[in-house]
C-alpha cells in the first residue's frame, strides 16, 4: 500500500488487477469465474453492506442453469432457504374476486428454485474467498477515479467519520482509492457509481430511458397447514388500476413460511398513488387475507428493479470499466427473473476479460450472448403495459405466440419521473381500498422489520439539490409525492412557524432508491451511507 495526494486529503491507494463494485450475484459470479480462469489475478470485491447479502433483495425464483455452470456443488450445500418449485398459478384480481388466468410459458417454473438471494450471496461469497478474492464488506464506492486520459482507473471509497454537516469529525478517516487495470461495476439497479459513469461516458446515448419497478417483500411465519411448499402464485389487477403496471407474488417455503411481495411500476402517472399502501391493500384481498391472518412478519424490505429490458440497456463498456448485471438492467420482466441473467453477465464479463484483458468488445459480446438474446426476445412485453393492463396482456400474448419475432420494437420515450401528472391534471381513480388490520401498521413499522441501521450523526446520504423546489413548486404541483413513493417514510413535509420545510429521515432508508428515480424534478441523489449502514435482508 502507498499513498497519494487527492484534493488536499491524503488517501491510501490499493492496487489490484481487477476491482469489482457490488457483491450481488453478478459481481460474485464475475469474481469466481475470473479466479477459475486466472488464479493469479489479484481481485478485490467491494460491498457497501456490512455483511454479504445484507443489502441483496429479490423475489427470488431462480433458474439454476447458470449457477450450475459456475458452482455445481451448490446443490449439495444449498442456502438455508432453497425450495424446489412444484406448482404455478396466475390470477387476475378484482376488488372481490380472483380469476384464474392461463399460465404464460415464461412463468412455468418446473426445475427452478425459490431462494433467499441474501443467503445465496453469502454462499457465493464464501466460495469467492476460498478462491482468493479479497472481499471488503462495509466499503462503498463513492466516485470513479480517472486517469490522465479520462479512462476509469478505479474508485474512491467513501469517507468515514463526517459529522452531520459533512465536515470531518474527531474519528474522520478518508476513503482510500482502489486502483485497478479494469473496474467492473455490479451495483444492481440504480447504483450511484453506475449513475455517474453512465452520465460521464454517455453510455445511454443510444438507448431508451430505463424504467423501474419498486418491489416490496415480506417474510411471514404462518399457522400450520396453510403453506404448500414450492407453490408459486402471481397476480395482476387490483389493487392497481388499469393504467398502473404491477402485480404480486406469493412464494411458499418450508416450515410454514411464505414470501409475500408486490411490485409497482414506477412509471405510474397518479401523483396521489402510494406503492406501499397498494402492497398492504393487496394483503387484504378476500382471497389473500385468510392465508396471512394470525401470522407474523419476520422480515421486510424494498428494492427497485431495472425493468426496461433490451432497448433500455446502456453501453456496457467504457475505457477501463464494464457494467454487469442489474447495474445495466438485465432482468427478464415477463419471467419475473433476473438472478440467472446476473450470473450469466458476470461469468461472460470474466471470460471476456480473461481472454482479452480489456473491456473493449464486451458490449457486442453480451448483446449476442444467450442473456442478451433472451432479453431481445421479450423486448416488447413490458413497454406494452405503458398503454394499460388490457393492451399489455394482449400484446404479451402476441409476443409469446411469435416467440418475440414481431418486426417492431416498442421504445419508451420518457423516464419514469417524467410520467407523473400534476395534481390538477389527473383525476385519481377510486381504488376501493379497505381499512387494514394486518401488520405492519404503517411504514415505520415496516422499517423495523427491515432491521435498518444508520448512524444518525453522519450526514444524510439522500441529497436534495434545491429544497426550495419542494416547498415552492412540488407541494403545489404534485403534492410532494416523495411522501408516498418512498416506502420507508424518509421524506416528510413539516409545517412550522416559518412555513413548510422538507424533513429527511435518512435513518429510515431501506436503500430502495425509488426517490432517485421517481422525484418529478430529478433533484434527489441517493448516495451510499458510510460504514455498511442500511438494512439487513439476509433472510429475504
Amino acid at each position: 500500500m502507498n499513498s497519494t495526494q487527492s484534493t488536499e486529503i491524503q488517501r491510501d491507494v490499493m492496487e489490484y488487477d481487477v476491482a469489482i463494485v457490488g457483491a450481488g450475484p453478478a459481481g460474485l459470479a464475475c469474481a469466481i469465474r475470473l479466479k477459475q480462469l486466472k488464479p493469479d489475478l489479484n481481485i478485490c470485491l467491494l460491498e457497501k453492506a456490512a455483511t454479504l447479502g445484507a443489502h441483496t433483495l429479490s423475489g427470488a425464483v431462480i433458474e439454476p442453469g447458470p449457477l450450475d455452470a459456475l458452482a455445481p456443488e451448490w446443490r449439495q450445500s444449498p442456502p438455508a432457504i432453497c425450495v424446489p418449485a412444484t406448482h404455478d398459478e396466475l390470477h387476475l384480481l378484482t376488488r372481490t374476486r380472483r380469476v384464474r388466468l392461463p399460465l404464460p410459458p415464461q412463468l412455468h417454473n418446473h426445475g427452478n428454485f425459490i431462494v433467499s438471494l441474501g443467503l445465496l450471496a453469502a454462499w457465493l461469497g464464501r466460495k469467492a474467498e476460498g478462491l482468493g478474492v479479497d472481499i471488503f464488506p462495509g466499503f462503498a464506492a463513492a466516485e470513479p477515479v480517472l486517469d490522465a486520459d479520462g479512462a476509469v482507473r478505479g474508485v474512491r471509497l467513501g469517507d468515514v467519520g463526517l459529522d452531520k454537516s459533512g465536515q470531518p469529525g474527531p474519528n474522520f478517516t478518508p476513503g482510500a482509492e482502489i486502483h485497478a487495470g479494469t473496474t467492473i461495476v455490479a451495483e444492481g439497479a440504480r447504483g450511484s457509481l453506475t449513475k455517474q459513469l453512465i452520465s460521464r461516458f454517455k453510455l445511454d446515448a443510444d438507448s431508451a430511458p430505463q424504467t423501474f419497478g419498486l418491489g416490496m417483500k415480506e417474510l411471514w411465519q404462518l399457522p400450520a397447514g396453510r403453506v404448500r411448499p414450492g407453490t408459486i402464485q402471481h397476480t395482476v389487477g387490483w389493487p392497481l388500476d388499469g393504467n398502473t403496471y404491477g402485480g404480486s407474488f406469493l412464494y411458499h417455503l418450508t416450515d410454514n413460511r411464505v414470501y409475500v411481495g408486490f411490485v409497482a411500476g414506477l412509471d405510474y402517472q397518479d401523483p396521489r398513488f402510494s406503492p406501499f399502501e397498494a402492497f398492504q391493500q393487496f394483503k387484504h384481498h378476500p382471497s389473500i387475507k385468510p392465508l396471512l391472518e394470525g401470522g407474523e412478519i419476520l422480515a421486510a424490505g424494498a428494492r427497485t428493479i431495472a425493468a426496461g429490458g433490451w432497448q433500455s440497456i446502456p453501453r456496457l463498456e467504457m475505457p477501463g470499466a464494464m457494467l454487469i448485471g442489474d447495474a445495466a438492467g438485465g432482468v427478464n420482466v415477463p419471467k419475473i427473473k433476473g438472478v440467472h441473467q446476473a450470473i450469466r453477465s458476470g461469468m461472460l464479463a470474466a471470460e471476456h476479460l480473461a481472454a482479452g484483458g480489456s473491456p473493449v468488445g464486451f458490449d457486442a459480446l453480451w448483446r449476442a450472448s444467450a442473456g442478451g438474446q433472451e432479453l431481445r426476445a421479450v423486448r416488447n412485453v413490458k413497454p406494452g403495459f405503458k398503454r394499460g393492463l388490457w393492451f399489455g396482456l394482449a400484446n404479451a400474448g402476441l409476443e409469446a405466440l411469435t416467440g418475440g419475432r414481431t418486426p417492431w420494437t416498442l421504445r419508451p420515450k420518457t423516464a419514469d419521473y417524467q410520467r407523473l401528472r400534476h395534481l390538477d391534471a389527473y383525476a385519481s381513480p377510486d381504488r376501493h381500498w379497505v381499512e387494514r388490520t394486518l401488520p405492519p401498521r404503517d411504514r415505520l413499522a415496516s422499517v423495523f422489520f427491515a432491521s435498518t441501521s444508520h448512524d444518525e450523526q453522519q450526514p444524510a446520504h439522500l441529497k436534495v439539490r434545491d429544497t426550495s423546489i419542494c416547498t415552492d413548486r412540488c407541494r403545489i404541483e404534485f403534492g410532494n409525492p416523495c411522501q408516498r413513493f418512498c416506502p420507508a417514510n424518509v421524506y416528510e413535509m413539516v409545517e412550522d412557524t416559518s412555513g413548510w420545510r422538507l424533513q429527511i429521515n435518512a435513518a429510515n432508508c431501506v436503500h430502495c432508491k425509488s426517490c432517485d428515480i421517481k422525484d418529478p424534478y430529478g433533484i434527489i441523489d441517493w448516495t451510499p451511507p458510510e460504514g455498511g449502514s442500511g438494512p439487513n435482508y439476509q433472510s429475504l
